[in-house]
């Protein structure tokens, strides 16, 4: 579990790994519109030994491009190193969402250059299936060191994302009713971004939750264009896009870019978008608020 290009861990091998110094849990259960509830559900039960992480507060910063803004990497680090987490221990995180926002924190260890990150395979329905206990004590990790390096992340902005459309393999991990534009539950438009091919976090898990094999996952991200030129993955807030990304790791292809704000960051520009199951295509040129839709 150690070795530093292990991207999962299963339930079966996090079980035996429990009380070795250089483990830490990480619960990321969050909720669309339902704040609060995941500290409630945390509080009712978790992994032993699990401290909790907030998508909103914890794994975001206050202000900046969507929804979800990416922190600046030294606070982010000096955060988790306040809660215990440090260089040398390996981290797995989890939800019980099959890890469609656990995956925030395996992007952002590794975006801070952290080795050690770890996603559950299966979240908590995988530990739960298994038979092992939940917790309800919190622990309290004495603050370590976490230092920021290079990772192999990559990252773009809307602006430069709208030069390079057409030129880019553009991913949306949303599910396809949000990719559609017929929900948009958190956002004041629907519909995505030109180009994008819809590419739900769905389709990369099996029945059970856990990540389809290695191959599958290939052959289905190859079928959507990735792996042949730069391919960005996109969201609605930059949290579950980190899926995506995981996703095509695991399938062996090329470190896709992250486009943190993703439709949350898009929607509210003057730039064009598209409705419907097409992809859409890219206009030359921006266009007024009144002419945003593209056919």
């Amino acid at each position: 579990m150690s070795a530093p290009d292990r991207h999962l861990v299963s339930a079966a091998e996090l079980a035996g790994f429990l009380g070795d110094p250089r483990l830490r849990l990480a619960d990321v259960r969050w909720y669309v519109g339902e704040p609060g509830r995941n500290r409630a559900e945390y509080a009712a039960g978790h992994l032993p030994g699990a401290v909790f992480l907030d998508v909103d507060t914890d794994l975001s910063a206050p202000t900046g491009p969507g929804r979800h803004p990416l922190p600046d990497p030294d606070d982010f680090a000096a955060l988790l190193a306040g809660r215990g987490f440090g260089d040398d221990h390996v981290i797995v995180a989890y939800d019980d969402a099959d890890g469609v926002y656990a995956a925030r924190l395996w992007w952002m260890l590794r975006w801070i250059g952290h080795p050690g990150a770890r996603l559950l395979d299966g979240g908590l329905r995988a530990w739960r299936a298994a038979g092992h206990a939940l917790s309800t004590d919190e622990p309290r990790h004495p603050p370590a060191t976490m230092t920021v390096h290079p990772g192999p992340t990559r990252l773009i902005d809307r602006d430069d994302l709208w030069r390079r459309l057409g030129t880019v393999v553009l991913l949306d991990a949303r599910q396809p009713d949000r990719y559609t534009g017929e929900q948009h539950p958190v956002d004041p438009l629907g519909g995505h971004i030109p180009t994008a091919r819809s590419a739900p976090t769905s389709d990369n898990l099996g029945p059970d939750g856990r990540f389809l094999p290695a191959e599958e996952l290939a052959r289905h991200y190859r079928a959507l264009g990735a792996g042949a030129g730069d391919t960005v993955a996109s969201c609605g807030s930059g949290v579950t896009a980190c899926h995506d990304i995981l996703a095509m790791s695991l399938g062996g292809l090329p470190e896709p870019i992250l486009y943190p704000g993703s439709w949350s960051d898009w929607c509210t520009s003057a730039l064009p978008y598209a409705t419907g199951p097409e992809p859409g295509l890219a206009s030359p040129g921006p266009l007024g608020p009144g002419e945003a839709r593209l056919p």
